[in-house]
């Protein structure tokens, strides 16, 4: 029995042992067989691995479709905090596991885009999964940024493209430089693409790709991080040791040992000394791992940049510019350009074999980082958020437009020195450049700025009116204006009545043949007095109703002529004082009007105005008989029929100079009879359709002056005329001092607020308007003609930005036409029907006489017309 279980027994065995040997016979065969047929293998896997990145591939093109766009914008006010961004970034690390479960990790992602092509100065875009919209468009930064969804852009092809790809180099474990919010740390980015020239296929983007670290690859990354400081640890340790030893060798083998030895007498070298190796010191894993060391916030970014242009070199230099502006990022851990330079040759993503992989990348928005590319998204800081209140972003011709002469559509501004140097004319849309105000010292170059953009208004086809008190204006603007097409659109109404034979103009307030509304005249006239003189129903209530009155009647005598077809018999202003002072004068007109006048007026010349004292017409005579005693007011406003007419000046586009004589108290009630008559002329349009008003423009040099004259009617200009077509540009040198109706109209409704420089307290409403930023210490150091300006672009603001002030000798220079300012100067006052000053003064002298003549006659038949209408009642 027990043979035979042992004959078993080793049958079994041998039995076990003979499988396993042919278990290892066919494994070495197999081994033999694949190491003889080793390509097969090559191939096999070649094979798997293709078709599995096929199918990454088309899923990841799938997961691409379903990927949005937001663009962010930014407003002036815009800057977030620390807490704010690092917020921004958590929703970005989310969103970006926001896709199908199938879709390959490289799809996992969103991108930032920054992208510089000369539609704005960096644009600020998120692209990242359809499924995290909403995650991505509500925003930690509030109502300070606009996010709208964008679509997908289409760039031209350029001639010259370079690509480049960064990744982080230094101590991978260390992170990147903390760079402060202000100034934003955008800035070298958008420095490195301020001379950006669209013209020239400029093109310039940046794009930042953040993705979810996978617990795996980060584990693995800790995993070889620690060895990787364990086997340096043991390096250092094995060194410390070789040369321990060493120097304990070398002291026993020294001179001063074997000496004490013979001088001692003792053999030293039974006794030498242990020596002890250093230990090698335990590795800290958070010292070691730096900031791998924790899980939280930690993401994989892949940062691609693409730089364009159809001139061969622009290109290259951008991305230079590019690459020096990520250099404020490092530290220990620092942004470079992946690839490896020959001489002077750069072998990177413009080359084979990466190119392809680059292309495919930047094409479908793949996320494929380097392995080296682990960040906090406190490293990001700068790169999450758009540019802030405190990023000094340049000014590209989208954003302020380049000035074309003879373009009715743009008004000139200025000149916008570039950041490479490169000077351009600047200017605004006429259509939405309502109101502009300039504010500066005396000699600044605001009166320079105002006839540039005057003479480009001119020239362009416009119409406009410059009032200037000082008529220094009109003699530099003649010569860029004296040209044969413009001639005849160009009228001078100069009231400085200078030379030996002065010729003058003339205007009658209250002429009726041009059609006008008897109450509107009326009431500017009356309003103008009021204005100036400082009436109103509580503290002059007679007198405004004195001269009310009086020119209701005269208004219905200039009716009465019109009608009759005799004009040059209508009253004037100063007729007023014989409606008031002469008996006959006056009961000849109430008789030969009375048809044209309602019953509460006629009623109360009876009733009223006997009642009243004769010092009771003091304070209406007195300002006209200041007027009357004038030369030249006495002649500009004594003649029945004017020439004068703002109204058609505006409808026909003619070019206005208006010069008053000074700010002295006549003077400055003639200007405010001209300030109202614009002010009814302007809303006189209302009788034209909007689409047919023909724009006009006003510039009011000396805003002070005028605004002493009539500040009222200058506040509503700056409130109403923008509705009838009728732009207003106004000069001061102080704001503070304009009366307080005019400064709160002039800012809130300017479109364009500029200043020059000047004292820190003049210039400090304007400054404060931009919220300091210039502030008052830097405009009040300018140098002449240079200005900080604000402009109103695509009904945003735009600045303040520093432009030079437009000098006539150098950007009219073309446009000069010296020798014929003296033709000019004759047509001009030609088209504003200019005569003698000695023939005015007589015709303002035998007007009396004319209008009493008509009266006389008018009378009898206006009596008997009144009668048989009576008779025609009672027989009824």
């Amino acid at each position: 029995m027990d043979s035979a279980a042992s004959n078993l027994t080793g049958q079994a065995s041998a039995s076990t042992s003979g499988e396993v040997l042919d278990l290892i016979n066919g494994l070495v065969n197999a081994v033999d067989w694949l190491f003889d047929h080793w390509y097969l293998l090559a191939l096999a896997i070649s094979v798997s691995w293709g078709v599995g990145e096929v199918m990454v591939r088309h899923l990841a093109q799938r997961a691409y479709a379903q990927r949005m766009a937001l663009e962010l914008t930014p407003n002036r006010h815009f800057d977030p905090g620390l807490e704010e961004i690092f917020r921004r970034g958590v929703q970005l690390s989310r969103a970006s596991t926001s896709m199908p479960w199938w879709a390959p990790r490289r799809s996992k992602t969103v991108q930032i885009r920054l992208r510089a092509d000369g539609s704005a100065p960096l644009r600020y875009r998120i692209e990242g999964p359809a499924g995290g919209e909403r995650l991505l468009a509500i925003t930690p930064f509030g109502p300070n940024v606009t996010v709208d969804r964008s679509r997908p852009i289409r760039d031209k092809p350029r001639d010259h493209v370079v690509r480049a790809e960064f990744i982080l180099r230094g101590k991978l474990t260390a992170p990147l430089r903390e760079v402060p919010l202000e100034p934003d740390p955008l800035q070298p980015l958008v420095d490195a693409v301020s001379d950006l020239r669209a013209e020239l296929g400029d093109l310039a983007e940046v794009r930042l790709d953040i993705q979810r670290a996978p617990k795996w690859a980060l584990r693995a990354r800790r995993l070889q991080i620690l060895s990787a400081a364990r086997r340096q640890e043991r390096r250092e340790t094995q060194r410390a040791a070789r040369w321990v030893r060493q120097d304990a060798t070398g002291m026993e083998d020294s001179l001063v040992w074997n000496l004490q030895a013979l001088v001692t007498g003792k053999d030293r070298a039974a006794g030498r000394r242990l020596v002890m190796p250093p230990v090698p010191r335990r590795v800290d894993p958070s010292e070691a791992l730096g900031k791998l060391a924790d899980d939280d916030h930690l993401v994989r970014v892949q940062l691609l940049v693409m730089c364009a242009s159809n001139i061969e070199g622009r290109a290259e230099a951008r991305l230079a510019q590019l690459q020096a502006a990520f250099d404020v990022f490092g530290g220990r851990s620092r942004w470079a350009m992946r690839g490896w330079r020959l001489g002077p040759w750069r072998f990177g993503a413009d080359h084979w074999p990466t190119r392809r992989r680059w292309e495919r990348r930047w094409r479908l928005g793949q996320c494929q980082p380097p392995r080296a590319n682990w960040v906090r998204l406190e490293e990001l800081t700068g790169l999450l958020k758009p540019p802030t209140v405190h990023c000094r972003l340049p000014l590209l011709a989208g954003d302020l437009p380049s000035f074309e002469f003879a373009n009715p559509e743009l008004l000139l501004q200025g000149i916008y020195r570039g950041p490479d140097g490169r000077k351009r004319l600047v200017a605004t849309y006429t259509a939405e450049t309502l109101f502009e105000c300039g504010v500066g010292k005396a000699g600044g170059g605001k009166t320079e700025r105002a006839l540039a953009q005057a003479i480009g208004v001119a020239h362009a086809g416009g119409g406009l009116m410059f009032v200037d008190p000082h008529r220094d204006s009109w003699p530099r603007a003649a010569t860029f204006l004296a040209h044969d097409h413009l001639m005849q659109r160009i009228a001078l109404i100069d009231l400085n009545a200078a030379g030996p034979s002065p010729m003058l103009s003339s205007w009658n307030p209250i002429a009726m043949h041009p059609g006008q509304e008897p109450h509107d005249v009326v009431e500017a006239v009356t309003d103008a007095f009021a204005s100036i003189l400082g009436w109103d129903d509580a503290a002059a209530p007679r007198a405004l109703t004195i001269l009310t009155s009086c020119l209701a009647v005269l208004v219905a005598v200039n009716r009465a002529a019109c009608q009759a077809g005799r004009r040059d018999h209508q009253a004037t202003i100063f007729h007023v004082r014989s409606l008031i002072s002469d008996p006959g004068f006056r009961g000849a007109a109430l008789a030969a009007v009375s048809d044209l006048l309602d019953e509460e007026t006629r009623a109360w010349w009876r009733t009223v105005f006997p009642t009243f004292p004769p010092d009771a017409f003091g304070v209406v005579l007195n300002p006209l008989a200041r007027l009357a005693a004038n030369p030249v007011t006495r002649a500009f406003l004594g003649q029945p029929v004017g020439v004068y007419n703002s109204r058609a000046a505006m409808d026909n586009g003619l070019i206005v100079w208006v010069c008053p004589a000074g700010n002295g108290p006549t003077d400055r009630l003639l200007t405010a009879l001209i300030a109202r008559d614009l002010l009814r002329a302007v809303r006189s349009r209302r009788d034209t359709p909007e689409e047919q008003r023909r724009p006009f423009r006003l510039y009011f040099d000396e805003l002070i002056t005028l605004t002493g004259a009539a500040p009222e009617t200058i506040a509503s200009m700056f409130e109403d005329f923008r509705k009838f077509r009728v732009t207003v540009h106004g000069m001061t040198q102080l704001l503070g001092r304009l009366p307080a109706p005019v400064r709160m109209s002039l800012t809130q409704n300017a479109s364009t607020l500029a200043s020059t420089a000047g004292s820190k307290t003049a210039i400090t409403p304007i400054t404060a308007e931009w919220g300091d930023k210039p502030t008052p210490d830097e405009v009040a150091v300018l140098d002449r003609f240079e200005h900080y300006a604000s402009f109103t672009i695509g009904g945003r603001r735009v600045g303040p930005v520093r432009i030079t002030g437009p000098h006539l000798d150098e950007v009219f220079a073309d446009y000069a036409r010296p020798r014929n300012v003296a033709a000019l100067e004759r047509a001009a006052r030609v088209t504003a029907g200019a005569a003698p000053l000695d023939e005015l003064t007589a015709t303002a002298a035998t007007q009396q006489g004319r209008v009493t003549d008509f009266l006389a006659q008018r009378a009898p038949a206006a009596t008997a017309d009144v009668r048989l209408k009576k008779h025609a009642e009672g027989y009824q």
